[in-house]
């Protein structure tokens, strides 16, 4: 007899355009292998996701800029089609925003974890977080939110050049603009003329002082509340490598045992009330030891599948067991364990792994997403090769110089679109700054 309720399918839910988001497929996959059918609800035209032989239906999204109303409309839609109560799981923070938006309205046709009124978006907000991580003694950089570009400047003195500056909402960032949702600036003329900006990104610029990069000082942690608020499944990583390299989103990452970051993760969300899946971001002061929190995804992170147990729970497994009244089963850890992206690791991908590995895009069991995955992604960085060629003779042409100064950092972007959902992980625009 099967652990899961399968006559519970699952609705995966993501308004980002990024094709190579391997955090659906690993959902995608996770809960098909347990006999649930699963529905996603996003752009996957030109992605390996539509191959895999674990995906149930897709579904249309909400089209680029579209409300937080407009994405429960939507789900509304796809509920009708499947026409039973589905779990819902949302992949992006645009999403997780917008159904704790519409949670009453979701409510008789999907489950949900019973979350606090307003929580997925409070953490998930930048310049909220920097309050919640004060209002709870936690570790976080300095943190700043001026009210014109003089004030930016003055702030980012005031911390130490260099600063990272922070869109407060960055899934709000619309594409094609130029923006970044957090970049490393080095000038306080820099944080001022990116304040001038404000009004396009959509919200609020933060500026927040930089904790440089370093060995074993990036780690995450990704979890599930359970109804009860006990953290099940899940653990602290360490990023062992990342794209662009030292900073950015995780290449390759690794199961490590860490008390401190779990007594962190299990604090906070515990005094928050947290409940459903959770993905956070530490990094480890060089010159306190200290573990500063600096993201906080009301969602699972890209790669949740790397803290599979011995009995086969993650994250996500663990939320539909949760959800239909199911008992979790009690596997044990298996630290040492590593999750490779093999489009932005390759070679990491094929060295021995002797205490286990998870792929990001090929399994034994379901092959054609990793099949697809090359020619695609081959399309992809050709492309993008030639849009920087084309823009480079551009700003040659006009007399401009060929490189922006505006350094990009840290950690995979949870840049979506919860007021208007709209883009996010793409696999080059990076989270900045502390990450």
């Amino acid at each position: 007899m099967s652990l899961f309720d399968t006559r519970v399918p699952a609705v995966l839910l993501r308004t980002d355009r990024n094709p190579f988001h391997h955090g659906t497929l690993g959902a995608v996959r996770s809960l098909g292998r347990a006999g649930v059918d699963v529905h996603v609800v996003a752009d996957c035209a030109h992605s390996p996701v539509r191959a895999s032989r674990y995906l149930t239906g897709l579904h249309t999204p909400p089209p680029p800029g579209a409300s937080p109303e407009d994405v429960a409309a939507t789900l509304r839609r796809v509920a009708a089609r499947i026409g039973r109560p589905a779990v819902l799981i949302a992949m992006d923070d645009a999403c997780a925003v917008a159904v704790g938006r519409a949670r009453a309205e979701l409510a008789s046709a999907y489950l949900l974890p019973d979350q606090p009124g307003g929580l997925s978006e409070r953490v998930a907000d930048k310049a909220e977080l920097a309050g919640v991580c004060a209002s709870l003694g936690v570790p976080h950089p300095e943190t700043l939110v001026p009210d014109g570009p003089a004030e930016a400047a003055r702030a980012a003195w005031r911390l130490g050049l260099p600063v990272v500056a922070k869109w407060s909402r960055p899934w709000l960032v619309p594409p094609g603009g130029g923006l970044r949702s957090t970049v490393l600036v080095r000038s306080a003329r820099e944080a001022g003329e990116l304040y001038r900006r404000a009004e396009e990104a959509g919200s609020r610029l933060l500026l927040q002082a930089f904790l440089p990069p370093g060995p074993d000082r990036d780690w995450f942690f990704h979890g599930y509340a359970d109804r009860t608020g006990v953290v099940r499944a899940g653990g602290p990583g360490r990023k062992t490598r990342a794209r662009p390299r030292g900073a950015g989103l995780t290449a390759v990452g690794r199961w490590t045992p860490n008390p401190q970051v779990q007594a962190l993760a299990e604090r906070v969300t515990g005094e928050l009330g947290y409940r459903g899946v959770f993905d956070l971001d530490f990094r480890r002061c060089g010159a306190t030891g200290g573990y500063h929190l600096l993201d906080f995804n009301p969602r699972p992170g890209a790669q949740f599948r790397l803290f599979t147990d011995s009995a086969g729970l993650d994250v996500v497994r663990a939320l539909h067991l949760d959800l239909t009244h199911r008992s979790l089963p009690d596997g044990v850890p298996r630290p040492g364990r590593a999750f490779v992206v093999e489009n932005y690791a390759p070679l990491s991908a094929l060295r021995p792994a002797p205490d286990g590995r998870e792929l990001a895009w090929h399994a034994p069991d379901d092959r054609a997403p990793g099949r697809a995955l090359w020619a695609l992604w081959g399309r992809h960085v050709a492309g993008r090769l030639l849009d920087r060629a084309r823009r480079r003779h551009g700003q040659r042409a006009a007399g401009a110089p060929a490189r922006a100064r505006v350094v990009r950092q840290a950690s995979a972007p949870p840049a979506d679109r919860a007021g208007r959902a709209g883009r996010s992980d793409r696999p080059d625009d990076d989270r900045a700054g502390s990450h």
